[in-house]
């Protein structure tokens, strides 16, 4: 905190008195009264004291730029290095991300809060005829309180002009529309489609918390815009994992004079006064770009593992139509192995079939599988391999003793009783995970999972039973299998509202590769009534005869439903009463899934919309609404509710004199 005048102010006029002794080696006395002597005292511990101790003012300036050297938007300046004057002490927040220098400097520059300085050294030569910006943001703030100075750049030329144009937008994330804080966004004067790979970007900016940047300091012209997470510093799209956002639309700078109102508040209720001040609008200011990473095609084995002793895994990076091929060298792979993989092919799980392969802690073998090479094209691989369990087969058959003599226990015990016992320990039957909630909607499905693939699935055994009026009746069902869950099964019925079902399997009904039996299970469920349920229909304009897709989302940004139209009418029936959101991309290849883009293709990642109102379903209700997406640039389109990225708190100047007013009952005007 400041204060306002030196305590010696108060200080009345006085005198000091030297005495000399004859000596001249003696020491000089001097002498004063007592009354200045305890003044002196009591003014170097009020001195010592810190902080505010007579409750006066808080200091809430601003620092204020008094100069610099070379001088703002100064021309022909020939010298890397910069030095910028406050009028008081100041510090800098974070300057290796927040202080951005364009164009863009390979070698990072040097910058430096050096009391009331700032020192910038740039450490890559100077091009010729070129505007040089620094952009601090709001980085710099005084050093006591914390006032911000406001977002601050500092520009000259190295030629006979200076450049003052802008351009500005935002950048989200193509699949879910959250802004991209900390991406950088780069101008090209090249508009050949490979500039953005083979030429570093000739002005730079840096997104903030919600996405938005402001690229500064450009010359009239024609330009191309991109984003790029730049991993290795070279302001050049140079490794696919780099995560990127580009356009072909073309930028054209202009300005025009405009005119702002700016809100002057006196306190958190009251409005001082609105002033109207002009201003110069840069154009464009409403740049969209949807970043997306490009998918790892290139194909390679991520990791091997044996975690249960009866399977082993191979994890690749990319799937492939040729699965890998196994050759044991311990063993015979062709028949004791069973192949199960994954939708995308990128993951296969070996079974072993065999009981006396299953104890063997090591199995060694040759594995041939497609990888991709340095050219970028797939070639074979072989690897040899050695797949040790995780559990050692002695501690498994430890753990197997330690169970048979609980059992011996048990049966001791129940002997005892007079209860029935067991003359031989039974074998566990086939875990069989039946997924079904106590009250289905109409649309929904049961889900039986097995723990391990099976040789028997007999659909005899399974028995669906509807009740109507007391009694049980025999109701039809298909049992297939989940195309994108392994060992899944779903089982669809008839189902009617407010209807009980029984599904009952018999024994033995599934049989897994080890010979394992399912045992005998019965699970009761009911259909909910159709009174308990919402509906939504949506209707969406502008993408007629367009394959899109739609989604309901929950508060979690999580897909509950989804349609697939080409009619811009999405209809959700059955939706259990709560707060939604909708979603939809453009489906452009027809796979019902959102799809990336790849640069190298010039392919855009598909377009993702989102409703911008949170949707309240009722029971008994027919929601219907009628939905315009492109209403909205796609930076103001997902609700507040959904983002996960939230911006940073503004930076902003704590009226703290107002509370201190009020404790001492005076009135507080703040400076304008």
């Amino acid at each position: 905190m400041k204060s306002g005048l030196s305590l010696f102010t108060f200080l009345p006029p006085y005198s000091f008195t030297f005495n000399r002794p004859k000596s001249a080696s003696a020491p000089t006395l001097l002498t004063f009264s007592p009354f200045y002597l305890l003044t002196f005292l009591l003014l170097l511990t009020s001195c010592a004291r810190m902080g505010n101790p007579d409750g006066g003012w808080y200091d809430e300036t601003p620092p204020r730029v008094l100069g610099a050297s070379p001088a703002d938007k100064a021309t022909n300046v020939k010298s890397r290095k910069v030095e910028i004057f406050f009028n008081e002490y100041i510090k800098i927040d974070n300057a290796t991300e927040k202080v951005i220098v364009s164009p863009p400097q390979i070698e990072a520059p040097e910058i430096r809060g050096l009391g009331k300085n700032i020192k910038v050294e740039l450490k890559d030569s100077l091009k010729a005829n070129t505007t040089y910006t620094i952009d601090f943001s709001d980085a710099i703030t005084d050093n006591n309180e914390d006032n911000p100075l406001g977002n601050y750049t500092y520009s000259f030329s190295t030629g006979d002009a200076i450049d003052t144009m802008e351009v500005s937008g935002y950048v989200v994330n193509a699949q879910d529309l959250e802004p991209v804080k900390g991406i950088l966004v780069g101008l090209y004067d090249d508009m050949s489609d490979s500039a953005f790979k083979k030429k570093p970007m000739i002005r730079v900016a840096r997104t903030d918390s919600r996405g938005y940047f402001v690229v500064k300091g450009i010359a009239k012209g024609r330009y191309r815009v991109a984003a790029l997470a730049d991993a290795d510093g070279d302001y050049v799209y140079s490794q696919r994992s780099e995560q990127l956002a580009f356009s072909h639309d073309v930028i054209i700078p202009s300005s025009k004079p405009d005119i702002r109102q700016d809100t002057i508040w006196r306190d958190s209720l009251r409005i001082d006064s609105i002033a109207r001040v002009p201003y110069i609008h840069y154009l464009p200011d409403d740049i969209t770009l949807r970043a997306f990473t490009v998918p790892l095609t290139d194909r390679y084995l991520v990791k091997s593992e044996r975690r249960e002793a009866n399977r082993f895994t191979l994890f690749f990076s990319y799937g492939s139509d040729r699965l890998p091929l196994i050759r044991g060298l311990n063993f015979d792979a062709e028949k004791a192995l069973v192949t199960e993989t994954t939708p995308k092919r990128d993951t296969i799980t070996y079974w072993i079939n065999d009981t006396a392969l299953i104890n063997r802690d090591t199995l060694r073998m040759e594995v041939s599988y497609l990888m991709t090479d340095s050219m970028g094209q797939l070639v074979n691989r072989t690897d040899t391999m050695e797949m040790l369990a995780r559990t050692p087969y002695a501690k498994r058959l430890k753990d197997q003793k330690k169970e048979y003599d609980k059992w011996l226990k048990d049966q001791s015990k129940g002997k005892k009783k007079g209860e029935p016992i067991d003359s031989v320990m039974p074998v566990k039957p086939l875990a069989v995970e039946i997924r079904a909630k106590s009250t289905l909607a109409p649309d929904e499905n049961v889900r039986v999972t097995m723990p391990a693939p099976l040789t028997v699935c007999d659909t005899s055994k399974i028995h669906l039973y509807a009740k109507h009026d007391s009694l049980w009746y025999q109701s039809v069902f298909e049992f297939v299998p989940d195309s994108m869950a392994s060992r899944t099964y779903i089982l669809r019925g008839e189902w009617r509202p407010e209807i009980e079902y029984s599904l009952e399997i018999d024994s033995a009904a599934f049989v897994d590769i080890y010979g394992l039996a399912s045992a005998k299970s019965k699970t009761g469920f009911k259909i909910g009534a159709d009174g308990d349920y919402s509906s939504l229909f949506m209707t969406i304009t502008g993408f007629a005869g367009k394959p899109i897709v739609v989604q309901l989302q929950n508060k979690q940004d999580a897909t509950v439903k989804q349609v697939s139209t080409a009619n811009g009418t999405a209809e959700f029936f059955y939706i259990t009463p709560g707060t939604y959101y909708v979603r939809m991309f453009v489906d452009a290849n027809g796979n019902g899934i959102w799809d990336t883009g790849d640069y190298d293709k010039d392919l855009q990642p598909e377009e993702v919309y989102y409703y911008p109102q949170p949707i309240e379903c009722r029971e008994k209700w027919d929601v219907t609404q009628t939905w315009d997406p492109l209403a909205r640039r796609a930076f103001e389109q997902k609700p507040g509710d959904l983002v996960k990225n939230k911006a940073d708190k503004k930076r902003t100047i704590r009226s703290r004199n107002l509370e201190r007013a009020k404790q001492k009952g005076l009135q507080y005007i703040p400076k304008i």
